[in-house]
């Protein structure tokens, strides 16, 4: 049995602490750091879209630049691609902020392993079930074609009163051509 474990019941378990300050870029060569206008290109996003991650907790420069340039680590694209990967799956910006900070601020490394293991495989299960419906949708979608294609032959006056139940398709419209004939006005 999968226990779920909802982004806001976890982040209210724990108080989140204020984002960080930017760090010193130790370790870094200067020559590694990107402007946020180099990392927006690097990740397709906007700076804007940087900025707002910046504000919101998720992403911090390393440093300034001696014009006041926010300077990025080469860490920093990946953060922006799993912010990214986050969103694809669902989770709001500020889904992300908790996730992060709830990671940030737990007790233990394995505490916080488990937490996450969850999470993901609550989405993995999630995206199981998506795939299956456009699995579905797509199987229907083929046979609706290859119904319609059909439909060249007949006669256009045909087409509308008869269509469901020609006698060219033996076992009737797909439910995407039924749907057509189900309603008309009168």
């Amino acid at each position: 049995m999968t226990v779920r474990l909802p982004i806001a019941d976890m982040a209210s378990e724990l108080a989140l602490r204020p984002p960080r300050e930017a760090s010193s870029a130790e370790g870094v060569a200067p020559c590694d750091l990107l402007r946020v206008g180099d990392l927006a290109q690097r990740t397709n996003k906007t700076v804007r879209a940087l900025h707002l991650y910046e504000e919101l907790g998720l992403l911090h420069p390393v440093e300034r630049s001696k014009g006041g340039f926010r300077l990025y680590g080469p860490d920093a694209v990946v953060r922006v691609r799993w912010i990214s990967k986050l969103q694809d799956m669902g989770f709001s910006l500020p889904d992300i902020r908790e996730l992060l900070h709830t990671w940030e601020v737990s007790g233990s490394a394995s505490g916080a392993m488990a937490r996450i293991r969850e999470l993901y495989r609550q989405k993995l299960e999630e995206t199981d079930a998506q795939i299956k419906r456009l699995q579905e949708l797509r199987h229907e979608l083929t046979a609706s074609v290859a119904y319609l294609e059909t439909c060249e032959v007949c006669d256009p006056v045909r087409l509308i009163s008869a269509c469901p139940h020609c006698e060219m398709h033996g076992c009737g419209a797909p439910d995407l051509v039924a749907g057509l004939h189900g309603s008309r006005p009168t």
